[in-house]
């Protein structure tokens, strides 16, 4: 997705999942309303049928944007949501950066980080 169409999927009730590092967060900014979910616990708790899932994985159906710096790793993480049959998972393609060029809103605000 661009980050214009990224954006339209949040304000239709998509899950924008944020996989970057805090660090990287810090550095650039958070995403409004993003759940920053680490990159190595995703599947679990986006996987309707895990036992480790977040309280938003209510099924297959759910919409999940996945953003991370570049775009680069957030396409394999929305391939991989995809496998487990999270059908309508996607990414934000350029990441961040992507986003920020395109003059989209950042937050200072704290994160709503997923554990």
């Amino acid at each position: 997705m661009s980050p214009h169409e990224a954006q339209q999927a949040v304000e239709r009730g998509a899950l924008l999942v944020d996989t970057r590092t805090e660090p990287q967060r810090r550095e650039q900014g958070e995403l409004p309303g993003a759940l920053v979910i680490d990159r190595t616990v995703l599947e679990w708790r986006l996987d309707p049928r895990s036992g480790s899932r977040i309280p938003e994985a209510v099924g297959p159906d759910v919409e999940v944007v996945v953003v991370c710096r570049q775009g680069y790793s957030s396409s394999l993480a929305a391939a991989s949501l995809r496998s487990i049959g999270l059908w309508r998972a996607t990414d934000l393609e350029g990441g961040v950066e992507a986003w920020v060029a395109a003059g989209l809103p950042l937050s200072d605000g704290p994160a709503d980080v997923r554990r």
